[in-house]
């Protein structure tokens, strides 16, 4: 059974243990990259000098883009692990670039937001005297967004560098250059046609079916189990294409939770070479205009006759087994159940709390690799130290948010029986860095005044969690 925190308990996943020789374990993101990122920044930012901005769609609330773009200053050889990184790490990306000072190639880099009706150039290599490494990758935990990482500096005076890091996740622009093809905007396929749909925050709808038909009257004499595709939601959007080779008409239709088709449903003109965009309401729907201006309804030209543009079935009808099994029996998951009754602006709410928790653990799993690789290099302890401190603030953030997560979860009526596993999850990352910090003890340089503060720390809170998990399963 699916479970609310799952996201949880994967980030809360071990952390590495402090030792000269620990090996990296195979990952599906570029850690090695966002770790000697985070790593320039956290030593060598210009102070107050960072530049964040994060976009969301105004209609579910979710992240479309965020921007960290970060100046630094530090000597040439402090950049050693950059190549390293980005070499590892080269086989999880689809873009992949290394430019030396003396080409004149510069670089910019396209931030997609507003649903991909918006973008936006970011200037990453401005001159020929800069060296950049670059690399794109799909995000892991949304493939309609794209991660972008990118590094650029050039030598000043006494083997000094100057530049900027550049951490960018934002709409994948080849996704919405593909939509704008099938619309016309670009000249790809004009036999094309598309349905680009999007579930406002009123809905938590997870399917929908499409019929299609060459006339109205055939049309409305379709069978409710004769649809031609589904229409799978993700992340509050749902699509389908099909290739024509005369305008024909459609029906959209959802799938209850249940399994059952919904009593409405919307009519439309399928035209080749264009793009329908239609955003789904509880009761009512947003429609494409401009659409049915040129192509539709208002155009003079539909297909569709006198059909109602929305139709009303008397009966609840069960769906086909055509429809993927997880939508048919979704609501035998009491916990599923419970996420479905959320509403998307609720949903989007619980989604950010849990992504920023994963953030924060993310930055100290991070961190505590660094401690081991400089225990297997040049053993500074003031850096060391330095770092441990850092741990120690982090953790006192990455409380504040375990607490947001788990008050939001509480409010909105989540199954008792699911609060334990949260508390376990919690519990799992202060052990594994218990256990990184026994092995800190264990050498002389790492075992200090700050080392002992955080290891206090971290045995505070998990005595703290134990209580909450046993008050959960009284």
């Amino acid at each position: 059974m699916k479970r609310l925190f799952i996201m949880l308990f994967i980030a809360c996943s071990a952390v590495s243990t402090i030792s000269a020789d620990s090996a990296a374990t195979p990952q599906k993101k570029a850690k090695s990259v966002v770790k000697d990122l985070e790593g320039i920044i956290a030593f060598y930012a210009k102070e107050g000098s960072e530049t964040t901005s994060i976009t969301k769609n105004p209609e579910t609330g979710l992240i479309e883009s965020s921007v960290r773009i970060v100046p630094f200053t530090c000597e040439k050889e402090d950049l050693w692990a950059i190549p390293i990184g980005f070499r590892e790490d080269e086989p999880l990306s689809y873009q992949y670039m290394h430019l030396q000072p003396g080409s004149t190639e510069l670089f910019d880099l396209k931030v997609v937001t507003n649903n991909g009706q918006k973008s936006k150039n970011v200037r990453i290599r401005i001159n020929s005297k800069q060296e950049m490494w670059f690399m794109c990758c799909k995000n892991p935990a949304n493939p309609q967004l794209r991660d972008a990482y990118a590094i650029v500096w050039e030598e000043t005076k006494d083997n000094h560098v100057a530049g900027t890091v550049f951490m960018i996740t934002s709409l994948r622009p080849d996704m919405y250059e593909k939509n704008m093809s099938s619309a016309g905007l670009i000249s790809d396929n004009q036999n094309t046609f598309t349905i680009d749909g999007r579930v406002g925050y009123d809905l938590n709808d997870s399917l929908y079916v499409v019929y299609m038909a060459d006339s109205a009257e055939e049309l409305d004499n379709v069978a409710d189990d004769a649809y031609v595709a589904t229409m799978p939601v993700v992340n509050k959007r749902f699509s389908f294409s099909v290739q024509l080779d005369k305008p024909k008409v459609g029906r959209i239709r959802t799938v209850m939770p249940d399994g059952s088709l919904c009593k409405l449903w919307t009519n439309l003109d399928f035209v080749p070479g264009e793009t329908y965009r239609i955003t789904t309401h509880n009761g009512y729907y947003d429609e494409d205009r401009d659409y049915e201006q040129r192509v539709g309804r208002y155009s003079g030209h539909s297909l569709l006759n006198n059909l109602q543009r929305r139709g009303i079935d008397d009966q609840s009808v069960e769906v086909s087994d055509k429809v993927p099994e997880q939508f048919r029996t979704v609501a035998s998951d009491p916990l599923q159940g419970w996420r479905n009754s959320l509403t998307a602006q609720q949903q989007a709410q619980l989604k950010l709390k849990t992504e920023l928790v994963e953030m924060d653990i993310e930055n100290i799993k991070a961190k505590y690799q660094m401690i081991g690789e400089i225990m297997g290099g040049f053993r500074s302890r003031d850096r060391i130290m330095l770092i441990f401190d850092q741990i120690l603030q982090q953790n006192k953030e990455l409380d504040k948010k375990y607490q947001d997560v788990i008050k939001l979860a509480k409010k909105l009526n989540c199954p008792v029986e699911e609060m334990p596993n949260l508390y376990k999850a919690i519990m799992k990352f202060y052990t594994d860095q218990n256990k990184a910090l026994n092995d800190a003890f264990k050498d002389s340089i790492t075992h200090g005044k700050t080392t002992r503060k955080l290891q206090e720390y971290v045995t505070k809170q998990t005595e703290k969690y134990l209580k909450d998990l046993e008050n959960s399963l009284e």
